[in-house]
């Protein structure tokens, strides 16, 4: 009678340990290979095959640094078109900022567009 009630009852049991190992297996696997390719990029990015500027792509992921600067750039082109003395005064007023004020926005500017910009302007 035992028998009868025992194999079931060892067959819940030994599936579920099955299971259970299973799952621990996985979730071993999972951690392994996410540190194998953690690894892969901290390699990748040490011996330069990763830009510096795919480094900094991904920690800018959804901010709007960039869409401000676009923003802030092409404000003085689109009034030159609406109304070209509301540009020119707009202009007037920055050349009258202290240097220190009008370089930080330089620098802001350059660095929200990518440090190589300032190449391309240092060269001309």
């Amino acid at each position: 009678m035992w028998q009868l009630l025992a194999k079931p009852l060892l067959g819940v049991v030994t599936d579920s340990v099955k299971g259970f190992v299973e799952t621990k297996k996985a979730k071993a696997e999972l951690k392994v290979t996410e540190i194998k390719a953690a690894t892969k990029l901290k390699e990748d990015q040490i011996s330069g095959k990763i830009k510096w500027e795919a480094s900094a792509v991904d920690q800018m992921k959804g901010s709007w640094k960039d869409e401000i600067i676009t923003v802030v750039v092409l404000a003085p082109c689109v009034l030159a078109w609406i109304d070209p003395d509301l540009a020119r005064r707009g202009f007037d007023v920055i050349a009258t900022l202290p240097d220190w004020y009008q370089n930080i926005l330089y620098v802001t500017i350059l660095a929200g567009l990518g440090l190589k910009g300032l190449d391309k302007f240092r060269r001309k």
